[in-house]
């Protein structure tokens, strides 16, 4: 019995395995025959494209109306012109003012006692803003006159024992060292005299540098100081004054554009919040490059305006590149294939109207320009619309 159970297990087992590969064996067919169906219909596509075209041509010597109701494609095309070509270098940048001044004490600075000006003020050159503590300033003056004070009564007791000395001196008495000592004290004095008021002068000055100046006429932007607090002159804990009569639009120039830039390049600068638009010229290229953006600061003048202040964005277009006589064409009309770029134009060949391949070499692109450096001339018709699914030679039409 198990004998009989054996052989029947193998020939099922048998049976399933030569399906399965029958099935494998279908379907693997199944998919070569659709493979060479697709190839043989390409093929005869393939002739039927010729045999069309060659028809087409046919017919368009034959009936050349018929041909453009048939085959013409509508296309927009352009005159090609000689034109000024013009390349900008657009780069973000910021107004700032030309006269921006952080309020310094002439001292070492000091306790601030007494402010004088707020945020948004009007300040004129030479107004007082600050007071700082003068009371030691105050006592030194004081000291230094009560010192020269003194000084003065002993210089007008020695002249008087000076006058009485040469009086004796000049009647035989006396001896000529107690006059030549006396005139020494009266000459001392004076000299120490004059040391003093040199020191009256300087403790005058010390006190004066308690009061704090404006050194520019402008507008206080900020007044960061309070009562109590040391006033040194630090941007954070200090005053800063704008006067933004004399504006200027900095930018950060990448140093590739080096040899491009130059004092006096010509600049369009836009203020794109206040849609205003200045021409200008390139006033200063600093002569270092940054280690950190690896580029250098260009800056440029603009006119004083109501609504424009420091720190506003502005965008700085730089003439890098300009070429009086040029040819251009919409990028958009740019295509490229294995031979290199190319546009296609209308031409006319044989009463027709065909497009044709021009292959150009390009140069400098700006906008929705390109300047084309050889390939087109003036007078031709580049094709502007309609032209993505054209081919060389095809029958084209304006519509007109």
């Amino acid at each position: 019995m198990k004998r009989i159970l054996s052989a029947l297990l193998i020939t099922t087992t048998l049976l399933i395995t030569a399906c399965g590969s029958s099935s494998q064996k279908e379907k693997a067919g199944a998919i070569t025959d659709k493979k060479v169906e697709i190839e043989k219909l390409k093929s005869e596509k393939s002739k039927l494209d010729v045999s069309i075209k060659k028809l087409e041509d046919d017919l368009a010597k034959i009936d050349t109306g018929a041909a453009k109701a048939v085959n013409a494609k509508l296309v927009a095309i352009q005159p090609v012109a000689i034109e000024a070509f013009s390349h900008y270098l657009d780069l973000q940048g910021r107004i700032e003012a030309e006269n921006t001044s952080y309020i310094t004490p002439r001292g070492m600075g000091g306790q601030v006692r007494a402010i004088f000006v707020k945020e948004g003020d009007q300040v004129r050159k030479g107004q007082l803003l600050l007071k700082l503590d003068d009371a030691i300033a105050r006592q030194n003056v004081v000291a230094v006159r009560q010192s020269m004070e003194a000084v003065k009564t002993q210089l007008a007791l020695a002249k008087t024992v000076y006058d009485r000395q040469k009086n004796l001196w000049d009647k035989n008495i006396g001896t000529e060292v107690q006059l030549l000592q006396a005139k020494s004290n009266v000459e001392g004095l004076e000299n120490q005299l004059k040391t003093m008021g040199e020191n009256v002068k300087l403790s005058q000055e010390q006190l004066g540098q308690s009061n704090v100046y404006s050194n520019v006429s402008g507008v206080a932007e900020e007044v960061n100081i309070h009562v109590g607090e040391n006033f040194t002159g630090a941007p954070m804990n200090g005053i800063k004054i704008v006067n933004s009569s004399n504006l200027k639009v900095i930018t950060d120039v990448p140093e590739n554009y080096l040899s491009r830039i130059q004092k006096g390049t010509k600049v369009r600068i836009e203020i794109p919040d206040l849609n205003k638009t200045f021409e200008s010229t390139v006033s200063l290229v600093s002569q270092s490059i940054s280690t950190i953006t690896r580029g250098f600061i260009a800056e440029a003048k603009i006119p004083t305006q109501p609504g424009l202040k420091p720190n506003l964005i502005a965008v700085m277009k730089i003439l890098d590149y300009s070429a009086p006589k040029a040819i251009s064409v919409p990028l958009a009309t740019l295509q490229t294939d294995e031979k290199g770029k190319f546009v296609l134009v209308a031409v006319t060949e044989n009463g027709k109207t065909v497009a044709r391949k021009k292959p150009i070499q390009v140069g400098e692109l700006y906008g929705e320009k390109i300047e084309v450096k050889q390939g087109l001339k003036a007078g031709d018709n580049i094709i502007t619309e309609g032209f993505q699914s054209l081919y060389d030679g095809q029958l084209i039409t304006t519509g007109s």
